[in-house]
């Protein structure tokens, strides 16, 4: 009999709702600016706008989706621990929201700026649920 995996569905749900939260903070943020373009933004934007911070935390989260998506389903295929699937995707999930928080908040060019940590968390547990799917892989 399959685990109890409501933790990991709402991890995926969570996650779900982190993109369609920033695409929406993203386009109305830009949605308005005085002559603004859909689709375009002005090429002299950087950290110190919030129209740049909102569209890069959007495309950060976009860049990064298929790797945690991939490795999700693979570990779920695989029939990989479900606690520690849930735990590495809620790892995940919480570190999305911390760089989403921290790219909002803070203008700064500097690097590693405060919301780096939260993006080396989210690396940390997507290499830790591909390890999870590997390991099972391995076994089988």
């Amino acid at each position: 009999m399959m685990e109890d995996c409501s933790a990991f569905l709402w991890a995926l749900w969570a996650l779900v709702i982190i993109y369609f939260v920033q695409w929406v903070v993203a386009t109305m943020v830009k949605a308005r600016q005085p002559g603004a373009i859909p689709g375009k933004l002005p090429e002299n934007l950087s950290h110190d706008s919030l129209v740049f911070r909102t569209h890069r935390t959007y495309m950060n989260s976009l860049e990064n989706a298929p790797m945690i998506l991939g490795a999700t389903a693979l570990a779920w295929l695989v029939d990989a621990s479900i606690f520690w699937l849930s735990f590495w995707l809620w790892i995940y999930v919480i570190a999305r929201v911390g760089h989403m928080a921290l790219y909002y908040a803070i203008a700064t060019e500097r690097n590693p700026s405060p919301r780096s940590y939260f993006f080396v968390l989210g690396v940390v547990a997507n290499i830790a649920v591909m390890v999870l799917a590997t390991l099972k892989l391995i076994q089988s």
